[in-house]
């Protein structure tokens, strides 16, 4: 079953997009995935839009923020953890080299939250939830799969989330590490080689579609852009990373079998 009710400690449950075209990322990721959309007033003119499919929320659009767009930080895609207490982690999360971004602080009543950029400089979103656990609905069609970190420094992200949430990792051959949170599998990490060139450490989701190679044409028709295209991802099935009109980058993939949430 795909449908989720509650997320474990250390788990990756959500993602948004901060665009600096909302209107750009709206229509091209409603055609992509044919998602659904509500727009919730935040405040100040502010509105995040949630994404639906199957009646479920799955992710989400928000525009960037006036500080965002002066200190021209670009459009991008934001991973979130699940976590039992937000305030009790963050000064576990210093100690061990992480700098906060901003919060914690409330939602409304959808739960609390803060930002932290782990020491090789990837940001990364806790969330301790109330009424809003995240993605209803994971591993399937139209939804969130998997999460992956790009970073500059395997060895010291691994320590470091490894201290803060108890991660334990797995490397395959390819020297692909893979993430386990209370024994399953949540995510993974690769080390940027020279053929990255200048790419920062960063968190970015995957997204479950029924045809890779249809959904590279409509995403290239949505005026999308094909960063990496149509590879294998052994035993998993086949993916492709993209950049979608605003500029956000984030990979879409069909799997071989999806894995049902097991809670």
């Amino acid at each position: 079953m795909y449908k989720v009710s509650k997320y474990p400690h250390g788990t990756f449950s959500w993602a948004d997009t901060s665009s600096t075209d909302t209107a750009a990322s709206r229509q091209f990721y409603m055609g992509l995935f044919g998602w659904g959309i509500v727009d919730i007033p935040i405040g100040e003119g502010m509105t995040y839009s949630m994404f639906q499919h199957q009646g479920e929320n799955v992710a989400a659009l928000s525009e960037a923020t006036p500080e965002a767009r002066e200190q021209n930080i670009p459009s991008h895609w934001s991973c979130y953890v699940t976590v039992d207490d937000v305030d009790a982690i963050l000064p576990l999360a210093t100690e061990n080299g992480a700098t906060i971004i901003f919060g914690p602080m409330d939602v409304f009543d959808s739960g609390r939250m803060a930002f932290i950029m782990d020491p090789t400089g990837a940001a990364l979103g806790l969330w301790q939830a109330r009424n809003h656990i995240g993605a209803g609905i994971v591993n399937t069609v139209g939804a969130m799969c998997w999460n992956e970190l790009l970073t500059r420094d395997a060895d010291a992200a691994k320590t470091f989330y490894g201290a803060v949430f108890g991660w334990k990792y797995f490397t395959d051959e390819n020297g692909y590490i893979l993430i386990q949170n209370r024994g399953r599998n949540n995510g993974a990490m690769m080390q940027i080689d020279e053929s990255m060139g200048d790419m920062p450490s960063v968190w970015q989701p995957y997204f479950t579609v029924a045809d890779i190679d249809e959904s590279i044409g409509k995403a290239t028709e949505l005026g999308g852009t094909i960063i990496i295209p149509k590879t294998v991802a052994p035993g998993a099935g086949h993916f492709a990373y993209l950049n979608d009109p605003a500029g956000a980058f984030f990979y879409i993939i069909q799997l071989i079998q999806a894995e049902p949430w097991e809670e």
